[in-house]
């Protein structure tokens, strides 16, 4: 053995497998029961942590120790009542799944660098399209999340729609500014991907919602025909199917109808909502998705596996191939059997890959599609509990209609909801907008459960995305009750000064 070897003995290994497996083990045991926030500051934490780099080894008890900190001052996205943004907790299977993925270290960029791995991502796509309802031979590929998933499919749709070989002249060659449409509560991944590409922010189209938070058809129709007379080319439209603000869903089928009559790339953003599509109940809410041309979703988000893992998938593999192709010497397959001259290049920007779809494979595996499922229809659940509980409370008020499993409200005390219909209406929405950021801040900073925000037509709202299989009625019911405390401490020191 090499002096300078990284290799460890057998019982040297076994200990430190047995340390982070009980280390793992007990932490999805005992997440539910501990704070979903730190009560840490950022220059503890550094303290803590920020050390020169270690020159020599340390003892494992130390990084234990160590390891520890880290955990103890993280934000606990498998917390029962941690409700912010679009974060899932992961399942025990997919981070073993890690783990294994980890050890192997494959580079999932072809068949031959990674030849079972590749399979498996293979598959795991063409589960995703089946299970979705999008297409039982489903073809893509697993990216870092949805932003990237979305940046590959503007690209793809792009490459298809100019009326030059953009590759080759750029996109200075194209003969009229190119327009992407969505509607104004569209993720900003999209505009940073038109940014990135080269189109410009002003290339993307945010029209008007609807009083459910989804794009005004009319609307699109209107912008389209606007921007052919005034010289430009429309290309892509973007469906939502589960927006981030709210969870809402465009209406697919129209906008496919619309995409189809004008020659758009028609793509859907569903990383977060998309996997609700599996279930009996939420099909017809869906209607249109099988007729994308494209579709982004994250098995991170709704199917409750680690990060980083995200999905696009497209019906067309020619049409995305000829948007990645790109020839180098040491990337030339030399393969001559289909199945084995696969490459994951020729369809995404990234080279280099991790081994993201074990994780996927695996949950799938050990719970079963039915399961994952049930959590998603009890997520949902919550969320309408939720609301019915909002709509009970004198003090509280939804502002916007539950979807999926996203409940935006806010609070609004007796003696400003006394004035709701006063004239100075803009001034006391300043003032809830106010306190209900102050309530969110001290929410979040307490411990007790997590909600992050959303700015729904200027209000300020309270923002619950659950999804998290361990959420139960009485998560909701404390949540509601901790912003509610929140709200009574700020109001009493408001009094007293």
């Amino acid at each position: 053995m090499r002096e300078s070897s990284l290799d460890i003995d057998n019982e040297s290994l076994r200990e430190l497998a047995d340390n982070f497996v009980r280390v793992a083990t007990d932490y999805f045991a005992n997440v539910a029961d501990g704070r979903v926030f730190p009560d840490v500051s950022g220059r503890e934490i550094k303290e803590r942590l920020d050390t020169p780099p270690p020159f020599e080894k340390e003892p494992l008890e130390k990084i234990l120790n160590d390891c520890g900190a880290v955990i103890e001052g993280s934000r606990h996205n498998g917390h029962p009542r941690f409700f912010g943004y679009v974060a899932s907790p992961s399942t025990a299977a997919g981070a073993f799944a890690d783990l294994l993925a980890s050890t192997l270290n494959a580079s999932v960029t072809s068949w031959r660098s990674a030849p079972a791995p590749t399979e498996v991502e293979r598959t795991v796509v063409r589960w995703l399209g089946s299970l979705i309802g999008y297409d039982e031979q489903a073809q893509g590929l697993l990216t870092s999340g949805g932003s990237m998933a979305n940046l590959n499919a503007l690209l793809i749709a792009h490459r298809a729609k100019a009326d030059v070989p953009v590759a080759q002249v750029g996109i200075r060659g194209t003969t009229a500014q190119m327009i992407i449409y969505a509607s104004d509560q569209v993720h900003l991944s999209i505009t940073k991907a038109a940014d990135i590409l080269g189109l410009g922010q002003d290339s993307v189209r945010l029209l008007p919602s609807d009083e459910r938070f989804c794009l005004d058809t009319a609307a699109l129709s209107s912008a389209i025909e606007q921007d052919r007379q005034q010289g430009r080319k429309p290309f892509c439209v973007i469906g939502s199917a589960g927006t981030a603000a709210t969870g809402a869903i465009d209406s697919l089928a129209e906008i496919a109808r619309i995409a189809r009559e004008n020659d758009l790339w028609f793509h859907i953003d569903g990383a977060y909502g998309a996997p609700a599509a599996m279930l009996e109940d939420c099909k017809s809410m869906f209607t249109g998705l099988e007729l994308a041309d494209s579709i982004s979703l994250d098995p991170h988000k709704w199917l409750y596996t680690p990060v980083d893992c995200g999905c696009l998938l497209f019906h067309d593999a020619a049409t995305a191939r000829k948007a990645f192709v790109t020839e180098a010497d040491y990337i030339k397959v030399h393969e001559l059997a289909e199945i084995e001259s696969f490459a994951f290049w020729d369809y995404g920007i990234e080279l280099s890959r991790r081994f993201r779809a074990l994780k996927v494979w695996l949950t799938l595996k050990y719970y079963g599609a039915t399961r994952l499922m049930q959590a998603i229809q009890d997520d949902i659940a919550m969320a309408h509990y939720m609301a019915e509980r909002i709509q009970t409370e004198p003090d509280l008020e939804l502002l916007a209609p539950v979807q999926l499993s996203i409940c935006c409200f806010r609070y609004v005390p007796a003696r400003l909801r006394a004035r709701m219909n006063a004239t100075d209406r803009e001034q006391l929405n300043t003032q809830l907008n106010q306190l209900n950021e102050r309530i969110m801040h001290r929410v979040q900073r307490g411990g007790r459960a997590y909600l992050s925000n959303a700015m729904l037509r200027g209000q300020f709202a309270l923002r619950a995305c659950i999804i998290n299989f361990r959420t139960t009625r009485a998560d909701i019911d404390l949540t509601l009750e901790t912003v509610r405390d929140a709200a009574h401490e700020i109001e009493a020191e408001d009094e007293s000064n």
